[in-house]
């Protein structure tokens, strides 16, 4: 690896500010003590501030000392999940029920390590913008800054995020040109039918029986109406009614999500879902009414930047550590508001298989979203030097 010196001799200071945020975790649009770290570590390296951009948001400029150029954005979540954690190391969270499981105390510290190395080192013509974002996990905090003016006060030329990534090798990146996760959407059916006795269900309108046809007949828009090529998920979560064994309720209650790359495929199951649903239920004598909420949009990364960051991320760990054609994945990230708005690229970075957690963690597997999880602090020297060689590199080249 060809990491900067600099960065690897402060390591053990950023890792101090990761466990930090670690251990005092704050969900969506509650990053007030996180933002506040945020924002009074760049206050102190002569970074200008800016607060309150998508409620507990922080943005941080730095204007190199070369005069105007272009600007890049490069862009770190805070929040974390309404999750018990099961380590029990020093760092682990003090909040219960609340837990840094996705590595975002991770990212927001590398991102605050650049920032510093950045500041110390002004040699460069442009604007380097460092986008602190909150409520990742199911807020839309992205679309949120945006829609608080983030692209209109701050016209990146474009604009780069990066995620840890469990099972890819420790340090190792991943990325590929065109979709890279997908959109995440949330449907209810709620089927409202006639109750009555149980043991004389020919004087009812089963919302029961519907519900269960509706679950089976939704697979079908998978697997008979969906070209086969084009990836998709419709998975049911949810499906409620009843209080007795020997009462047919007058209602059901069934929701799921849709995930898919593009956005015509997802017109086509938000439209069969429809059909079906209504269609299902009216032949059972019952009533469906359907919601369907679209919340994030496919992430898809724009190809130049993404032959631009690999470039760089070549430069720094070698070629063969970075998999230029990584899977696609079906979770979902509101990065995907940000790359609708400006060109960009997101990355993964390997967490490894979890070797890297110490004594005191918990039994489970180190996956996102898992309560034994814990962001491996090998990665921030890659990390932060990733964020000070892309920033370098994109304001040499684009001026």
């Amino acid at each position: 690896m060809h990491l900067l010196s600099e960065i690897t001799d402060s390591a053990e200071t950023i890792q101090e500010i990761r466990r930090n945020i670690h251990a005092h975790p704050e969900l969506r649009f509650e990053e007030n003590r996180t933002s506040d770290l945020v924002a009074e570590a760049l206050s102190s390296w002569g970074i200008t501030v800016y607060r309150g951009m998508g409620k507990t948001g922080v943005v941080g400029r730095l204007d190199g000392d070369l005069g105007p150029g272009k600007m890049i954005g490069l862009r770190a979540d805070m929040d974390a999940l309404p999750l018990q954690e099961h380590n029990n190391f020093a760092h682990a969270s003090k909040n219960p029920g609340k837990m840094h499981a996705c590595g975002h105390d991770g990212h927001t510290a590398m991102l605050l390590g650049a920032a510093q190395y950045l500041s110390n080192h002004r040699d460069f013509k442009g604007t380097v913008i460092f986008i602190f974002q909150p409520a990742e996990e199911g807020g839309a905090g992205a679309k949120e800054m945006i829609n608080d003016g983030l692209f209109k006060d701050f016209p990146c030329d474009a604009v780069f995020g990066l995620h840890n990534w469990p099972g890819l090798a420790e340090g190792h990146f991943g990325v590929t040109p065109g979709p890279m996760m997908a959109s995440s959407n949330a449907f209810e059916v709620t089927i409202t039918g006639k109750g009555g006795h149980a043991a004389l269900p020919h004087n009812s309108a089963d919302p029961v029986l519907t519900g269960a046809q509706i679950v089976l007949a939704l697979q079908s828009i998978i697997t008979r109406n969906k070209r086969p090529v084009d990836a998709a998920v419709l998975s049911i979560t949810q499906f409620h009614a009843g209080e007795t064994s020997n009462v047919i309720p007058d209602s059901a209650f069934i929701g799921g999500t849709v995930r898919t790359f593009t956005l015509g495929v997802l017109d086509l199951i938000e439209q069969r879902l429809r059909e079906i649903a209504h269609s299902v239920a009216s032949a059972f004598d019952c009533k469906a009414e359907i919601t369907f909420s679209r919340n994030y949009p496919p992430l898809i990364n724009h190809a130049e930047e993404v032959k631009f960051a690999t470039e760089v991320m070549s430069e720094l760990v070698g070629k063969q550590n970075v998999n230029e054609s990584i899977d696609p994945t079906m979770g979902a990230e509101d990065f995907a508001f940000m790359l609708l708005e400006k060109p960009g690229c997101y990355v993964f970075l390997g967490n490894g298989d979890g070797d890297h957690r110490s004594v005191g963690h918990g039994m489970g597997p180190c996956h996102l979203h898992n309560p034994s999880y814990d962001f491996n602090d090998a990665l921030i020297p890659v990390g932060v030097s990733y964020w000070v060689k892309l920033a370098q590199r994109f304001l040499e080249k684009t001026n």
